[in-house]
């Protein structure tokens, strides 16, 4: 029968409860991190459920302008397709595109030439850079957004003159070449609101800055129910178009890999745990406190210490180190056989009257042997070792 032997555990060998104690607080602070995230995910997909949709009775839905709609004669039809919706493109009709920055560049071309052939109203939701120049040409989005929230028109528009004050702010705002543009709602000089009319059949192009005149929860507020209503009402048709990604008119761009699929803020996202996880270990890296002794995990012999330490010595050309340490371990060694306290061992005036009296030889001799200046060589420090070793067997004789 055999028995396998069992090891004894190290210093080096951490028990659970060091494990615990040393991953606790940060197990605390990822299991926060991820409740906050689900919190955050579940308030914001709650309250962002049917953005702009016009189906959607939620805060941020658009079931409120719709109805108000209806009730003024205004028939409201869901596409969600880009095909659905140049189709519907007509003199009677206004096309609302809710997320133009969805939509690619040939999607973009496709739409911008039904639209400007058909005569009616486009009416493009907070477009930006670069869908915007796509969509409407001559306009541009500006670098700044806008942080005032309700403004006046500052423009002769009717529509915009018999709204008044509206939430046309807090998003993006534009400049433009075209000079029969209406610029409307400014912000620091800047239009938050234009009208581009087209050359041809009457139609035109509204670029609105924020999509807040469409919520339902904002509709009621300032002149805005007024605003939507006149922008998306002035022909009696009205396509609600809810641009998709997984629309069939989309250009086939191959196998995507795995970035192309992550969001576009992946790379904020990840220098933000780089940055955490550098102080984190700065954190973990200042220990201050007394140093804590632990023992060896294996038995180092006496002899490998000595002959370590002496190759260091020997490297380092420290022979003067070597001689000190040699004549006060000798003289640690002797003062006991001598009746000399240790505390006193090197002490020459405590010492060496003891070891003269017992080997009755001279003390500038000992002196020099236990006290002396270093060596001057290799051959002297050797010479110096074989002088206290043989001193040591001299007062150990009986």
């Amino acid at each position: 029968m055999t028995t396998e032997a069992t090891l004894p555990s190290t210093s080096v060998s951490r028990t659970g409860r060091q494990v615990w104690t040393r991953t606790r607080g940060i197990l605390l602070a990822l299991v926060l991190l991820l409740a906050a995230a689900v919190a955050i995910a579940a308030v914001q997909s709650g309250a962002q459920h049917g953005r702009l949709d016009p189906r959607s009775a939620d805060p941020y839905g658009s079931r409120a302008v719709a109805a108000l709609l209806t009730d003024h004669g205004v028939s409201t039809r869901v596409v969600t397709t880009l095909e659905q919706a140049r189709a519907a493109a007509g003199p009677d009709t206004t096309l609302l595109v809710t997320v133009p920055d969805l939509l690619t560049d040939g999607q973009q071309s496709r739409l911008r030439h039904a639209t400007d052939a058909s005569g009616g109203r486009t009416v493009l939701v907070a477009p930006d850079f670069p869908s915007v120049s796509g969509l409407a040409p001559g306009v541009t989005a500006a670098h700044t957004p806008s942080f005032d929230t309700s403004l006046s028109p500052g423009c002769s528009l009717p529509a915009a003159r018999r709204a008044g004050t509206a939430d046309t702010g807090g998003g993006i705002r534009y400049s433009t070449t075209v000079k029969t543009a209406d610029a409307c709602y400014p912000s620091d000089g800047l239009p938050t609101l234009l009208r581009i009319p087209q050359s041809a059949k009457g139609g035109d192009t509204i670029v609105l800055g924020t999509p807040d005149i469409l919520y339902n929860n904002r509709l009621a507020k300032q002149g805005n129910a007024s605003l939507a209503l006149q922008l998306l009402g002035s022909r009696p048709h009205l396509v609600w178009y809810l641009p998709s990604l997984s629309d069939a008119s989309a250009p086939d761009t191959g196998d995507r890999g795995f970035f192309d699929l992550l969001p576009s803020g992946w790379l904020w996202g990840t220098l933000q745990l780089f940055i955490a996880a550098a102080l984190a270990a700065l954190w973990r890296a200042r220990r201050l406190g007394p140093l804590v002794p632990e023992k060896l995990p294996v038995a180092i012999r006496a002899s490998e210490t000595v002959e370590g330490r002496a190759r260091l010595y020997r490297k380092a050309n420290a022979r003067d180190r070597a001689a000190t340490a040699l004549r006060s371990t000798t003289r640690t060694r002797l003062a006991p056989l001598v009746g000399i306290p240790v505390t006193q061992a090197h002490t020459p005036e405590a010492l060496l009257p003891a070891l003269s009296a017992r080997l009755h030889g001279e003390g500038q001799s000992l002196h020099d042997l236990l006290f002396g200046p270093p060596p001057g060589d290799d051959a002297a420090l050797v010479t110096l070792a074989d002088r206290l070793d043989a001193l040591e067997r001299e007062v150990r004789r009986p």
